[in-house]
């Protein structure tokens, strides 16, 4: 009985989704706009310009497909000096919920009410670091009912936004020119 309520107990901790990039294919991963590397339990990929303009000024993305409302994301991301911003995005079946974009210029954090015209982001509160080309960057992004935690490396800042109190289907990291570098992408309840 004790075996039982112990592997009950590990499974109800098991994360929501692992991605140690340990196999170029995972069920719930798409890596796209780009030609996407898996070694050595990173995700790599350098932006294609031809690719950029097809995909209307986007760049490479890799999205997975999960289902969550209030959850604590982790990455790591490497980015060179070229790369001019990094992005996470939560979404919803509306659209965009909660981005934020990390630049030389900092980190913008946003919202995407689900009854604005056009979708149009609000923008949350206190902008975050500016990008750090070169580093290993941890991220840890914990949504819970409308408030939003962002760590990226030493910062750490909560946002409140009612329109963030929504079921997500997917999340994604993306970035435009250069090349980044992805690891340890987990998600848990």
């Amino acid at each position: 009985m004790s075996l039982l309520v112990a592997s009950s107990l590990g499974a109800a901790d098991a994360p929501l989704l692992k991605d140690d990039f340990s196999s170029p294919k995972l069920e719930a991963r798409r890596a796209s706009r780009g030609e996407w590397k898996f070694a050595e339990n990173t995700a790599s990929c350098t932006q294609d310009d031809e690719l950029y303009k097809k995909h209307k000024d986007h760049g490479p993305i890799i999205f997975y497909d999960l289902g969550y409302e209030d959850a604590t994301l982790r990455f790591s991301y490497k980015a060179d000096a070229a790369v001019k911003s990094v992005v996470f995005t939560s979404n919803g079946e509306d659209g965009h919920i909660f981005r934020f974009v990390s630049s030389e210029r900092g980190t913008s954090v946003v919202a995407f009410p689900p009854d604005s015209k056009d979708h149009k982001s609000v923008r949350l509160g206190k902008p975050g670091p500016p990008l750090k080309p070169g580093d290993w960057v941890p991220v840890v992004v914990t949504l819970k009912s409308s408030k939003a935690t962002v760590k990226i490396g030493d910062f750490e800042e909560t946002y409140e936004h009612p329109s963030l109190a929504r079921p997500k289907t997917n999340l994604s990291i993306g970035f435009s020119f250069g090349t980044v570098s992805v690891k340890d992408v987990v998600v848990e309840k």
